[in-house]
């Protein structure tokens, strides 16, 4: 769905602007809000590693547009279902994980866009659609393209494949996971390998080279300094959770500094 007044995240990748979001755990209104209060450009849904239902899903989203913040799912899988409902609840862009193939990425860009670039469900009482309230050559227009397409590359075999994969007109940004690229070559949870770094810049320089967007998930500061440096404009800055975590930990950290001994 395009917020009013608003250009869309792919509109703005385009033009060479670096997006700040972070992955979104918990399924609470006013933490969306203060995400979009406090200058997150969008965040990123969390449903392969979290516990939503759809109905929670789409509430979720209308908060963060309610504060003009975009909103993009990550999907628990490319299953088509999981698609459908991504694109009909109103999102401004769907992240599929888990992908094995350059075939598999096709599979899902065509679950995504409508005919004749796709093969997704045509349906208008949507909220994507606005409830039957839209132009319906207008939403066709803007899911085909301008609705971001986000598919993570964190398999190995997904490596192999990224000349096929930036082949495909309609996928807009490939996504770095470094958790899991450091479970394939096995080091789980060493994001910041020399071997994870590695294979994080071949996915960005080939990406790039090809005329596609990167994303990338980054966990400090230091990272996104160097994901910036390389030519990554989608940048997941850790999660709320994380944060908040930390921010209890440096809290009680604080506390106990200054607790009589």
């Amino acid at each position: 769905m395009l917020l009013s007044g608003k250009k869309t995240l792919k509109k703005r990748l385009d033009e060479g602007e670096v997006l700040f979001g972070t992955f979104f755990k918990f399924n609470n209104p006013h933490l969306t809000e203060m995400l979009g209060y406090a200058g997150f450009d969008f965040i990123i849904v969390d449903a392969e590693h979290s516990n939503y239902s759809y109905s929670e899903m789409q509430d979720t989203v209308r908060t963060a547009n309610g504060v003009g913040m975009d909103a993009v799912i990550r999907v628990p899988s490319g299953l088509p279902e999981h698609i459908l409902h991504a694109c009909d609840l109103g999102a401004q862009g769907v992240q599929v994980p888990g992908l094995t193939s350059a075939a598999e990425a096709q599979s899902v860009v065509d679950n995504m866009r409508f005919y004749p670039i796709g093969r997704r469900g045509f349906g208008l009482t949507t909220r994507a659609a606005k409830y039957t309230f839209c132009d319906s050559r207008e939403f066709m227009e803007y899911s085909n393209h301008e609705l971001l397409c986000v598919i993570m590359v964190e398999k190995l075999s997904m490596i192999d494949q990224l000349e096929e994969l930036c082949s495909i007109p309609t996928v807009d940004v490939l996504f770095i996971g470094p958790g899991d690229l450091s479970q394939e070559i096995g080091k789980p949870g060493q994001m910041g390998s020399d071997e994870v770094l590695e294979l994080a810049k071949r996915i960005t320089d080939t990406a790039l080279a090809r005329g596609k967007k990167v994303g990338m998930f980054c966990g400090s500061p230091a990272d996104v300094e160097r994901a910036i440096g390389w030519g990554v404009q989608f940048i997941a800055y850790s999660s709320e959770l994380s944060m908040i975590a930390d921010k209890f930990k440096d809290v009680i950290r604080s506390l106990h500094s200054i607790k009589p001994k």
